[in-house]
């Protein structure tokens, strides 16, 4: 296996958040305690890299108060590099949620409007500065449904990264409840998404952003080669496509990984997830297994099943960060689940 060298570095741009997570499984009408974690889809790709070896610059826009002291503590504790960070507004981005079960599911609730981040202004980002260092840029499309101003901004980043040659990876991240400012994610999603050379995504933000669609009856395998085909005409550059697929079996779940790398087909074995521990982060955990595997030129196999391994571990974790080593990633995908004790 190849071993990541001190010269890969990957920039990332997102909102950070705290994350307000209702206590022993209450819901939200019962909530007597809240526990607070910090997330934001974009900073948990940064934090399992950085844990997986890769250095990561966070680029964020945030207020200058002890709140967001505190989530950019956190991943300064997990060597993410936060001093390209800028400041002004007044809050932080904050969501909310109550933990679902194999009944019910689980509800976000988000309070960003008006954030520092949902408020950025053009150029207040220097983005070739930002970028002089980076080997990479990574951004997802929940920027771009906070607010009309942080899709700008994300464009500024991506026009920067692309005309710096910088291979630019993207994850679809549609969220139903944000784009609340006027405009349909089809009016601004493929205009950004074109650059991109490397994406995550599923088949429902495929047509909402695309209007691609595909038939239901056919096979996973089937309906993901063909997206690729018909995204590849609204996405010039790409040449790496995947996705997660999870399915119910009873009350455990099956989750695993596609990917179209090069003009190849792979997958990997469906796991069995008998306990969900926590759902959310998982598809961050997946970009930055895939982003780990792709930047450590591994097989295009073996980049699928990092990426799956490291989506299946996250649901293991409380909170948002996917909290991981290498040794445990490597163990599992040579192993499978386990409930032995290491001692």
């Amino acid at each position: 296996m190849n071993k990541i060298t001190s010269q890969t570095r990957i920039a990332v741009f997102g909102e950070l958040l705290l994350r307000m997570n209702v206590a022993n499984g209450n819901r939200f009408t019962q909530a007597d305690e809240i526990k607070v974690h910090v997330g934001g889809a974009e900073a948990n790709v940064c934090v399992l890299l950085s844990q997986l070896g890769i250095q990561t610059d966070y680029i964020s826009r945030l207020p200058q108060n002890d709140l967001a002291q505190l989530a950019l503590n956190e991943l300064q504790k997990y060597k993410v590099n936060t001093s390209k960070c800028v400041y002004g507004g007044e809050r932080l981005g904050l969501y909310f949620v109550e933990s679902g079960n194999q009944i019910r599911q689980s509800q976000v609730i988000y309070d960003r409007s008006n954030s520092s981040f949902a408020t950025i202004q053009k150029d207040q980002i220097n983005w070739n500065e930002v970028l002089e260092d980076a080997m990479h840029f990574h951004w997802s499309g929940i920027s771009p449904g906070v607010s009309n101003e942080a899709g700008l901004a994300c464009k500024e980043a991506i026009l920067t990264a692309h005309k710096k040659g910088l291979p630019i990876s993207s994850d679809f991240n549609y969220r139903s409840k944000l784009w609340q400012y006027g405009k349909h994610p089809s009016e601004i999603m493929p205009d950004l998404l074109q650059y991109s050379t490397i994406t995550v995504a599923d088949l429902d933000a495929i047509e909402i952003y695309f209007g691609i669609k595909t038939d239901k009856n056919e096979s996973d395998a089937a309906r993901f080669q063909k997206t690729f085909e018909l995204l590849k005409a609204k996405m010039p550059f790409l040449k790496t496509l995947a996705m997660s697929f999870r399915k119910s079996d009873g009350p455990a779940h099956l989750y695993k990984g596609l990917l179209m790398h090069e003009g190849n087909f792979y997958q990997t074995p469906e796991h069995k997830i008998h306990v969900v521990t926590d759902q959310i982060g998982s598809g961050d955990a997946f970009n930055a297994g895939l982003l780990y595997g792709l930047s450590n030129k591994l097989s295009a196999q073996e980049c699928i099943e990092w990426a799956a391994a490291c989506g299946v571990i996250k649901q293991s974790i409380h909170g948002d960060f996917a909290i991981s080593t290498l040794d445990e990633i490597r163990h599992f995908i040579k192993n499978g689940s386990s409930n032995r004790i290491n001692r």
